[in-house]
């Protein structure tokens, strides 16, 4: 049997549609699934056995639509049994549409349900703490009628080698291996999500106050002006339990170190989503246009916890689409107070973080 799953976008969204091909591992042991993705997103799919083949949705298969007819043309010739598409746009219809497949799954939505043999309900909302993100996954290979245990949890692996390049580096900056260490996803993809700048310092001054705590920045080396502003703008005692310097080059280091850490803090992201695949509790900041319901996956308000405006202030969310949420979402930001949710904070920390008070 060969099983083709699709999904395209970021490092969040492949890591979470990885548990499509971890669960039919499981339901199928012997057989060939392969997982179509953007070559960027390729580092969280590393060491997974459940993967046979990965194949790479480029920049030339969005910018030519010759080379994409290739791409599924040679999808095609492969002649997989089953096609799961999590990605469900237009690229991936065209890929859906030639590849021969004897049975193809996707989500029930308009126009394009004559491309597939199933059409699973996109729900609205969640019945579980898994999270939309996950559920919806979850929901494109019921129609299989798999008999085993379903495991929702997407999964990383980091190698003997990059656990000891993340311990030198550790060791490099002088941070005790038994001193308890905080991530902090620092910024957003984009400014649309990312909490403010002068807010985010008050978050870590609070979570470094009356803690003997490690704390990590995790940013790209284009924001670090952005994270020079947070932590000059943090209190001196802050600052002392900051190793600023301690970052991973690439993003296969970030997981090495990131499995290093106790909890990770911030804003929501792949650096999140990673850092729950390596089991780590996590507290997130969603940005106001982001629908907390789709990406709090795993909320149960002691190892997994999230705030967004909505819980503190629904009236600025009343009768709004997202594309109007979206274009307030800088302003609607700077509601977003850190007094609103520093007592949950706290409360997480004092949960995940056994240091408290030394």
């Amino acid at each position: 049997m060969k099983i083709l799953v699709i999904q395209q976008k970021m490092i969040g969204d492949v890591l979470i549609s990885s548990i499509i091909c971890n669960n039919l591992r499981k339901a199928y042991p012997k057989a060939q699934i392969d997982y179509l993705v953007y070559e960027a997103t390729t580092p969280v799919l590393e060491g997974n056995s459940s993967i046979d083949n990965i194949i790479l949705f480029q920049e030339k298969h969005r910018k030519s639509k010759s080379a994409l007819l290739q791409l599924a043309l040679s999808i095609r010739a492969t002649k997989y049994d089953i096609l799961i598409d999590a990605y469900s746009k237009l690229e991936s219809w065209l890929i859906a549409a030639i590849s021969g497949a004897k049975r193809k799954i996707s989500y029930k939505k308009p126009g394009r349900t004559f491309l597939y043999t199933d059409n699973v309900p996109f729900e609205a909302y969640p019945e579980t703490n898994l999270g939309l993100a996950i559920e919806r996954r979850l929901s494109l290979i019921k129609p299989l009628g798999l008999s085993i245990s379903i495991d929702p949890l997407p999964q990383l692996f980091v190698t003997e080698e990059e656990t000891s390049k993340a311990k030198t580096l550790l060791e490099q900056h002088l941070v005790k291996s038994d001193k308890k260490k905080i991530m902090i996803s620092l910024l957003g993809s984009e400014n649309l999500k990312t909490y403010p700048l002068h807010y985010m310092a008050t978050v870590v001054d609070s979570i470094a106050s009356n803690r003997d705590v490690a704390i990590l920045f995790n940013y790209f080396p284009k924001q670090l002006e952005a994270a020079k502003t947070v932590y000059n703008a943090c209190q001196k005692e802050t600052q002392q339990k900051i190793y600023f310097e301690v970052l991973g080059g690439d993003l296969r280091s970030y997981i090495a170190l990131m499995n290093e850490c106790d909890v990770i803090i911030g804003n929501d992201g792949g650096a999140i989503n990673m850092a729950k695949a390596l089991n780590k509790p996590s507290f997130i900041l969603f940005s106001p246009w982001i629908e907390k319901k789709i990406w709090a996956t795993f909320e149960d308000g002691i190892r997994h916890c999230s705030v967004h405006l909505q819980d503190f202030k629904p009236e600025l969310f009343t009768s709004k689409s997202e594309k109007e949420l979206k274009k307030e979402a800088l302003e609607l930001y700077q509601e977003f107070k850190p007094e609103f949710f520093i007592e949950q904070l706290n409360q997480f920390l004092d949960q995940n973080v056994t240091d408290f008070g030394k």
